[in-house]
């Protein structure tokens, strides 16, 4: 059972409105004895602040939402870990509905008969200041969308049709720029690359680095050296078996994510092929184990933590804005199509990358 204001009052023997106060950091009310009673009488009869009924005050629950894909994809845990911990330092709550329970990872379709605006509804009935999605799966959601701009100040992390809704993230036409720019420099020209699924935006704009990259050096871009595969280590493995039975001319790889670039390792030792004195080979993402595999592996570093801590300065600066002014005037406002904070990527060499014919 919780202990009321009223119950730390009777004990410390003041009014319900002096402990409230005292209680509420507010200083300079009562003598300093008195407050030094209110507050051994609070820490005697474990007193915990009501935060629901602090909302009912201030009009604000001081809790965010999060809508989130499986966090067994390592790549969204640190988005929404990091949203946390940068909440709860800014003295908020959050509340996580996962979108889909898949171990797919990286967006794939949603696994429950559950409308996605399903998720969204459930943090606005929990009356939340704003919300944050982490959803790749919902990037293509129209219904999700409408009240993401209409309902409550919203942030995410990726793409919503119809604009309105900031967006932090990074810039993947880069990240495949920057891993076949490395290829490039090296000496290699026949260049493959195995990518997500197309359905996805990033990999869209991931392979279209990849190819402005090529086009940049006057290398024709050769259709055959595509492969689209899923984004696990198993789908990268397969993707490559298909790659070199296209084309066994191909020195460099560029794997569009970590895991697709675990399964690439794997296929070309199992095809006897050196890594990287057969056939160089770059990731995206820069998972944490990527410099403990043999060999360590080149991989472009995408912030995801830093662009979960981005996304909730973002999203409470929005709703203090909306605090400040009438929600409904706010919320108004037309779609903020080219709001995109892009946080910036780096490549990190390491020894999966090699000059072309080097042998050792």
């Amino acid at each position: 059972m919780y202990v009321s204001l009223k119950d730390v009052a009777a004990r410390a023997g003041v009014s319900f409105q002096t402990a409230s106060k005292v209680l509420n950091g507010q200083k300079g009310v009562v003598a300093e004895r008195t407050q030094e009673r209110i507050l051994a009488a609070a820490a005697e009869l474990g007193y915990v602040p009501n935060a629901v009924a602090r909302s009912l005050v201030t009009k604000s629950t001081y809790a965010i939402g999060i809508v989130a894909d499986d966090l067994s994809d390592w790549v969204l845990a640190q988005f929404v870990v990091a949203a946390e911990r940068e909440a709860r330092r800014r003295g908020h709550v959050v509340l996580i509905v996962m979108a889909h329970s898949s171990a797919a990872g990286h967006g794939s379709s949603t696994t429950t008969k559950e409308k996605p605006e399903s998720y969204v509804r459930l943090l606005l009935e929990r009356r939340v200041d704003g919300i944050i999605t982490a959803a790749p799966s919902l990037e293509h959601d129209r219904a999700v969308a409408r009240l993401l701009r209409n309902r409550v100040p919203a942030v995410s992390m990726h793409h919503v049709p119809g604009g309105g809704v900031p967006v932090v993230g990074s810039d993947h036409a880069r990240t495949g720029q920057l891993a076949t720019e490395h290829l490039i420099q090296l000496g290699h020209r026949r260049i493959g690359t195995i990518t997500g699924p197309m359905r996805r935006r990033v990999v869209a704009s991931r392979l279209r680095g990849y190819r402005a990259a090529l086009e940049a050096e006057g290398i024709p871009v050769d259709e055959s050296l595509v492969v689209e595969a899923g984004w696990d280590a198993q789908a990268g493995y397969d993707a490559t078996c298909t790659l070199l039975e296209r084309a066994p001319d191909v020195t460099a790889i560029f794997a569009q994510n970590d895991l697709l670039a675990i399964g690439v390792l794997s296929a070309l030792d199992h095809l006897g092929r050196r890594v990287p004195q057969d056939c160089s080979v770059v990731g995206c993402d820069d998972l944490p184990q990527s410099a403990h595999l043999r060999p360590p592996l080149t991989s472009v570093h995408v912030p995801f933590y830093e662009t979960g801590e981005r996304a909730v300065a973002l999203l409470l600066e929005r709703i203090q804005s909306a605090s400040r002014n009438s929600l409904q005037e706010n919320l108004a406002e037309p779609p903020q199509r080219s709001v995109r904070t892009l946080l910036p990527v780096h490549l990190v060499e390491r020894q999966s990358t090699a000059v072309r014919g080097e042998s050792t």
